[in-house]
């Protein structure tokens, strides 16, 4: 079905619809970035197109991020508002107490959150906080919710306790391309973090793995990066695109912003050549029209934060999103229903 659908000419050199639609682990840079520059019109059918294949296109899953500790991050990503080696006006704050976590994942639960993300602006966590860690993760998951973590680097016995305790997913971006990476982070390589999601597979966590656009990457970077988490052993379950937020005070705050159309080109493309993955508009969301969050939903984006912040930085906010869904038609996705149609 999903070949007699494709336009005429869009093929360009690309592999076949149907192979494209498929599962695939050993994308070239060539054969992405030529999808990458289609026709923009035959691009978005395309990525749509395959988003039908395996996702019901009017469904999103809501799910809500929170800091359970700020600031004071040794790392020094040149994005962050929480590393301690930039003046952002952010004061470093302690783990965050049990019960507070459990407040805020059961007003998320209310909120038609299926998904519950914990992060904590780590280079890696204390052996001192694992308890505390694991007991988020273990009454959460018991509301009903999917759990998910970041905790910057893991030891094997962090990704067994993490697993024992029940969490589902573990977020560690690679955020970049490998060329590019040392532009924007020093303090761990990129081969650092592919180990991390490596060693998180291995214990039978879920990856949540995706980047950040508009860090003054070129478009070859953001196809690199994609490919990347593509030709992974197992393709991320999700991929989290975040357009870049800058911060006053990080190296960065005069980035210039990404333009929509190119934010899209990147959706569209996780979208296509990792089929089965659910992909999240993240971070930047509160910057962008109503237009062009329907235009990332049609090109295959089919998951959301909800809540007015994410770990720092401002998000549109439940009232904003009930409005925007009924606009589009869009449905929070049910509890348990998480997977592909196909």
């Amino acid at each position: 079905m999903l070949e007699t659908l494709m336009p005429p000419n869009a093929e360009n050199g690309s592999p076949s619809a149907k192979t494209a639609a498929g599962t695939r682990h050993d994308w070239t840079r060539e054969e992405a970035q030529a999808i990458h520059n289609m026709p923009f019109n035959d691009l978005l059918f395309r990525a749509h197109c395959v988003h039908r294949e395996h996702f019901d296109p009017n469904t999103v899953q809501k799910c809500q991020l929170l800091s359970i500790k700020t600031g004071g991050c040794a790392e020094d990503c040149s994005y962050c508002s929480q590393s301690a080696r930039y003046d952002t006006g952010l004061s470093a704050s302690k783990l965050m107490a049990i019960e507070e976590v459990l407040k805020g994942a059961r007003a998320a639960k209310a909120n038609g959150a299926t998904r519950y993300c914990m992060g904590a602006a780590w280079r890696e966590p204390k052996k001192r906080d694992m308890d505390a860690l694991l007991s988020m993760v273990s009454e959460v998951k018991s509301m009903g919710l999917e759990t998910c973590m970041t905790l910057g680097m893991l030891t094997d016995e962090d990704v067994v306790q993490l697993k024992s305790a029940g969490l589902d997913y573990y977020n560690h971006n690679v955020d970049t391309s490998e060329r590019y990476y040392s532009e924007i982070i020093t303090t761990r390589t990129f081969a650092d973090r592919l180990d991390t999601l490596a060693r998180v597979r291995e214990a039978g966590i879920k990856v949540c793995s995706g980047g950040i656009l508009g860090l003054g990457e070129t478009p070859t970077d953001r196809v690199d990066m994609l490919v990347t988490l593509a030709n992974l052993p197992e393709h991320p379950e999700s991929v989290p695109i975040n357009m870049l937020m800058a911060v006053e005070g990080t190296p960065l705050e005069d980035a210039k912003p990404l333009d929509g159309v190119s934010f899209v080109r990147a959706i569209a493309l996780a979208r296509i050549i990792m089929p089965k993955s659910y992909v999240r508009l993240s971070a930047g969301r509160s910057e962008m029209s109503d237009e062009l969050q329907a235009m990332c939903f049609f090109a295959g984006a089919n998951s959301i934060f909800c809540g007015e912040q994410l770990l720092t930085t401002e998000n549109p906010g439940e009232d904003a999103d009930e409005a925007l869904f009924a606009k589009l038609g869009l449905v929070a996705e049910a509890s348990g229903a998480s997977g592909t149609q196909g």
